[in-house]
């Protein structure tokens, strides 16, 4: 393990740059997460915004939704928990070796990125368990090859989101492991 001698590299609302994803890549600093007040109070307050949503039946893309062309078909609300898991499921396909260490420490700081501006309607658990990744490096073992769709990164996070839930499997302490062991 690298000891860190820098300044931690916090997420929030600051905007990360390359530097900070390859300085995190290569283990040379510290990971933190924004912990102000203000800051908890606008990731809690996007996920009640979805949550308000989804008490009206609102029509919310991706999840009462299907995705791409399937925007137009409607998801029943009792269906609407096992979404997630149904794409992450779908999506596991990816071929090829696995993406050395680097490469996934880097997907997963720029995964967290994404979802700390709190529009994503996340839970600040969430990205505690993502930061928690990244600080004890346990990866995500991720294809290299996988989706060739508009977004490009279905598949790989499809193995972010499995390991998340507990499922898959993952590097750490050097070791091949069930997500769910760790």
């Amino acid at each position: 393990m690298t000891t860190h001698q820098h300044e931690p590299v916090t997420f929030g609302q600051t905007p990360l740059r390359i530097e900070d994803v390859l300085a995190l890549a290569n283990r040379q600093v510290p990971i933190r997460l924004q912990d102000d007040a203000e800051y908890r109070e606008r990731i809690a307050k996007g996920a009640r915004f979805l949550d308000s949503l989804l008490d009206k039946e609102g029509v919310i893309y991706g999840v009462t939704t299907g995705y791409g062309d399937s925007c137009v078909v409607a998801v029943p609300l009792e269906h609407v928990e096992a979404l997630p898991r149904h794409l992450y499921t779908f999506h596991g396909c990816g071929l090829g070796k696995m993406l050395d260490a680097q490469a996934t420490r880097a997907v997963l700081a720029a995964r967290l990125q994404s979802l700390c501006h709190g529009v994503s309607g996340v839970r600040v658990e969430l990205l505690e368990r993502l930061q928690g990744f990244i600080a004890h490096d346990i990866l995500p073992l991720i294809p290299e090859e996988g989706s060739v769709g508009a977004s490009g990164d279905l598949t790989p996070l499809s193995y972010v989101a499995a390991t998340l839930s507990g499922e898959r499997e993952v590097m750490f302490n050097g070791e091949r492991r069930l997500a769910a062991d760790v």
